[in-house]
């Protein structure tokens, strides 16, 4: 029985030897399996950790970056901000001086006219002073009249008595002599008003037109062109009838009278205000591509005058696909 129990006992510890061998080499292989999966979980983790880290560190420098690019656009925005106030006090300076320029050479040509008129106002002093001299000389070589005892005695110079009527004869009638060049019985014709002074007439306009009283400095001026049509101011004259049609919004006629400026008085002084206001005055019709050319044209024939600058100015304003010329 001992020995039985001993064999079964035997049987059965082989058995359960038998049976734990394959269990002991599986658990074994899970374990690896396991420890293989928390090494890649380890590394994972540190892997989630570095990118953290990195993304961490790239979103400061994105947030730098857009600081900087914000920074930098706003200081962009100012600079062009600052650059277009500099273009606008250049423009408004370029303007004062243009209009200070043009109030000085409107003084110019009223000094000049005062001047012509002070020349002409001596030369009259003079011709009357040499009148007198001439008349004072006159009457010093002229010898002493003779008295009245002597004219008696003159049968030349005597006075002959009236002829004595005939009897019966009507009386004679003394009828007087028309003067020579007028008929008889005609009336006289009236004179036409004398044409004032150049110099008069022609400050006269100015003034007005510098008070602003453009309509009686228009109707001045156009009395100096009918009368006085080929003096130096003339040109003057023609561009401030121009320039009164320029402020009264009248564009076109503005035109055809900076044309005459520009055509019968080229040298004058006008001549380059004349091409940059008829420029502009193309501009406001809406004659683009008319008004540019005209002032690339004005910038090539007068390029160191103040008008160049203002039609450079004005060309800028336009944009820069317009100060081409095309």
């Amino acid at each position: 029985m001992k020995l039985k129990n001993f064999a079964a006992a035997a049987v059965v510890a082989l058995m359960l030897t038998a049976n734990a061998s394959p269990a002991f080499a599986v658990a074994k292989e899970i374990i690896q399996l396991q420890v293989q999966v928390q090494d890649l979980a380890d590394r994972l983790a540190r892997m989630q950790q570095s990118m953290d880290q990195n993304m961490g560190a790239i979103r400061v420098l994105v947030t730098q970056s857009t600081d900087n690019v914000n920074r930098l656009a706003d200081a962009t925005e100012a600079m062009q901000k600052s650059i277009a106030q500099q273009n606008m006090s250049s423009a408004a300076k370029i303007d004062q001086v243009s209009g200070q320029i043009q109030a000085l050479n409107d003084t110019i040509d009223e000094l000049r006219a005062r001047l012509e008129q002070t020349n002409q106002q001596l030369a009259q002093i003079e011709a009357h002073q040499q009148s007198i001299l001439a008349q004072q000389a006159q009457q010093q070589t002229q010898p002493p009249e003779q008295p009245q005892d002597s004219q008696r005695a003159n049968p030349d110079t005597a006075t002959t008595p009236p002829a004595t009527a005939k009897p019966g004869a009507p009386p004679a009638v003394a009828t007087a002599k028309p003067p020579a060049g007028v008929v008889a019985g005609a009336s006289k014709p009236s004179a036409a008003l004398p044409a004032p002074p150049a110099s008069t007439l022609y400050n006269n306009a100015l003034r007005d037109y510098n008070a602003a009283r453009y309509e009686l400095a228009f109707s001045q001026f156009q009395d100096y062109l009918r009368y006085y049509p080929a003096t130096d101011l003339a040109g003057n004259a023609q561009y401030y009838i121009a320039d009164i049609e320029y402020r009264a919004g009248n564009f076109q006629n503005a035109i055809e009278d900076y044309d005459k400026v520009l055509e019968r008085y080229p040298g004058g002084t006008k001549a380059a205000a004349a091409q940059l206001k008829k420029g502009y005055a193309l501009l406001e019709l809406g004659r683009r591509d008319d008004g540019v050319r005209e002032l690339n044209s004005l910038i090539q024939r007068y390029p160191r005058s103040i008008e160049a600058t203002q039609a450079r100015a004005r060309l800028r304003k336009l944009g820069p696909e317009k100060s081409a010329g095309h």
